[in-house]
């Protein structure tokens, strides 16, 4: 039935950026190796990093930092109007602002207020904007993303980031390898099994970030209460919101907090809630559980096989519901105002 409706322009204009997001995403990271350097050389005089960014790009910083922490970096990350309001302190830190357009109201109002530091970088998808005029930047390839979701931008930051762990010592065959061959597992069974839920909760453990992105992405195209919950916090107290009408989205990848992931997933299935894993663990699936299997992964080589995939479910989960996916109707793509 859905496959018979119109596709109408905001989807059109999604499926666009989604078709070039892996090609574009490869480029960036062959671009970005002079100033990936330039900004892993500030991040081993600082041994700090400070990721700050608004909706997917802060859901961008999320995935990244405990890869930064993994190299040694104290990395933290926090929405970019949270540090305008209540700001740690930046000195001795590297700072790295995300933002596609490079213009959103809290980049210009963070500027205007501090003035940048000698450690300030930016990521961008813009090379022209207020941004990337106002610090040394990682620009993405093929310029802004014009659909209204994020998804070839949030596609592009990762890649950027990798350059940036590379030149940190971290090997990104995997990453690379993710980005170039598409693992595509049937989502028929995860839509069918969301189809009756009225709001959905995603949560992982070191792929939270994963998880935050899609929530953000299901609310902006669904019109849907969707959000994001980190694996132990979904576990002290939230759980009692659990049931058939309130669907979970979990991602699990190859490393140790897997098994925690699997525990989780077993318990909200025990409460009727349907439950919906990306699984990059390589271990067998959760019984009661539909299961979207990837090759074992985990970190960016995880969140680049499984991020495409979670794209063609949130578009499937909001088709479901909204006849003009992909067209704003309270909020517009670059954010000019707090």
């Amino acid at each position: 039935m859905t496959e018979q409706k119109t596709r109408p322009a905001g989807l059109v204009a999604i499926d666009r950026e989604m078709a070039r997001q892996r090609a574009d995403a490869i480029a960036s990271f062959g671009n970005a190796r002079d100033m990936a350097m330039t900004i892993a050389a500030s991040l081993r005089r600082t041994g700090r990093l400070l990721l700050l960014g608004m909706g997917g790009s802060h859901a961008v910083g999320r995935t990244v930092e405990p890869l930064y922490r993994a190299l040694g970096i104290d990395a933290v990350a926090l929405p970019l109007s949270e540090q305008l309001g209540q700001p740690l302190r930046v000195d001795g830190s590297t700072i790295l602002l995300t933002s596609q357009s490079g213009e959103s109201a809290e980049v210009l109002r963070w500027f205007a207020e501090t003035g940048g530091t000698p450690e300030t970088f930016g990521l961008t998808l813009e090379a022209s904007s207020f941004l990337a005029r106002s610090a040394p930047c990682l620009v993405g390839a093929g310029g802004t993303e014009l659909a209204f979701a994020a998804t070839r931008s949030l596609t592009i930051s990762f890649a950027l980031h990798l350059a940036v762990l590379a030149a940190l010592g971290d090997d990104p065959a995997a990453a690379l390898a993710a980005l170039e061959t598409a693992q595509e597992p049937d989502i028929s069974d995860a839509v069918a099994a969301l189809a009756e839920v009225d709001a959905v909760v995603t949560s992982g453990r070191r792929l939270q970030g994963a998880a935050e992105a899609l929530a953000l992405g299901l609310i902006e195209l669904s019109r849907r209460p969707c959000f994001s919950l980190e694996g132990g916090q979904l576990r002290h107290g939230p759980m009692e919101m659990l049931g058939p009408k309130v669907g979970v989205v979990l991602f699990r990848g190859n490393d140790p907090t897997g098994g925690l992931v699997a525990a989780m997933a077993a318990s909200a299935a025990q409460t009727g809630a349907p439950v919906v894993v990306f699984d990059a663990s390589g271990e067998a699936a959760v019984p009661g559980t539909v299961t979207l299997a990837f090759k074992p992964a985990t970190g960016l080589a995880a969140t680049l096989a499984m991020l495409p995939v979670a794209q063609r479910l949130m578009i499937a989960f909001a088709w479901q519901r909204v006849d003009d996916v992909g067209t704003p109707v309270r909020t517009t793509k670059i954010t000019r105002s707090e």
